[in-house]
């Protein structure tokens, strides 16, 4: 039978760390040397082994970690903190701005993380564990952590902009209905993006002013760095938008323009074949004393005097500057 345990790492102190056993790490957690157990939250098994292995800890924490919907925040807990956070889905035929949570329990001596979907910051973390370079401590691990899921929304939001330049461009060479598709999408994305980031935003900048005792002074330097990232990222996010609803703007003003000009030529030739219409009109009903009945030229006359009636309308119209 499978286990809801996806890695579990015995750390150090130096950077590196040992994988152990399903069975060995209910042990390390409750040792004083950092111990970290990911867990697989889909998994039937993971919230029974919640409730035995780590019923130490307060009930709140367990059913935080097992919550379904969840938005970045942390909540601090005597010398521990439970750290929810998002990274940019970036699996296979999905999309970015579906974020990926990651939920968190960290203390001085254990590190508790549960991920229902898989999250690319994980396997980085291990990569460097595995290396020798990976977290020395519980707070170097939450700066990597923090540091792996900023980095990986920079070029989301760079194709974001780069696809908002494109929409605009051919907004500016071709307009077209269809660009509006486009825009809402990218203003959609947007918005999702930014319901995540925005709050894991407060929350980075909660941690960074918080008092925890192994989150010392080079700890805080870094989280401010992914601080000041975010910040920018949700700054950026909000100039999509406002430039996506700029495009929308402008290319509904384009089309109406189009549109009143169309109307505008439809009206001129209205105006043009109104007495036209009116005189052919009167001269085809069928009663007695129709002029030029009997003159052979009376036809060629009459259109004669239309040409020179179109000729003074036209006239007419540009001295009135209809056109």
């Amino acid at each position: 039978m499978s286990s809801p345990i996806l890695l579990a790492y015995d750390f150090d102190g130096e950077g590196g760390g040992q994988s152990v056993s399903d069975k060995a790490i209910s042990r390390e957690l409750k040792k004083e040397t950092l111990a970290w157990v990911h867990l697989d939250l889909a998994h039937p098994d993971t919230k029974p082994w919640l409730d035995k292995e780590i019923s130490y800890l307060d009930p709140f924490v367990v059913d935080a970690l097992l919550a379904e919907e969840t938005r970045p925040r942390i909540a601090e807990i005597g010398n521990g903190a439970l750290i929810i956070l998002r990274g940019v889905n970036l699996n296979e035929n999905a999309d970015p701005e579906d974020m990926v949570s990651i939920r968190l329990w960290i203390d001085p001596a254990r590190i508790i993380s549960v991920q229902r979907r898989q999250l690319k910051a994980v396997p980085d973390i291990e990569e460097r564990i595995k290396a020798g370079k990976g977290p020395k401590d519980a707070g170097q691990f939450i700066n990597m952590l923090i540091s792996r899921l900023t980095e990986r929304m920079a070029p989301v939001l760079l194709e974001l902009d780069e696809e908002t330049d494109n929409v605009e461009e051919k907004i500016l060479e071709n307009p077209d209905t269809i660009l509006r598709e486009q825009i809402i999408g990218i203003r959609k994305e947007a918005i999702i993006l930014r319901r995540y980031m925005a709050p894991q935003k407060d929350a980075i900048g909660q941690l960074r002013l918080s008092d925890l005792p192994w989150i010392g002074v080079p700890h805080k330097r870094h989280l401010q760095e992914s601080y000041d990232h975010l910040m920018r990222y949700v700054e950026d996010l909000d100039a999509i938008r406002e430039r996506a609803q700029i495009v929308k703007d402008e290319l509904a003003n384009i089309l109406a323009d189009r549109l009143n000009r169309n109307l505008y030529v439809l009206s001129v030739i209205a105006a043009i074949f109104l007495p036209l219409g009116f005189l052919t009109g009167l001269l085809g009903i069928n009663v007695g004393g129709i002029p030029g009945v009997e003159n052979p030229y009376a036809f060629y006359i009459f259109s004669g005097i239309l040409l020179v009636l179109v000729g003074l309308q036209i006239l007419l119209f540009k001295k009135l500057k209809w056109f």
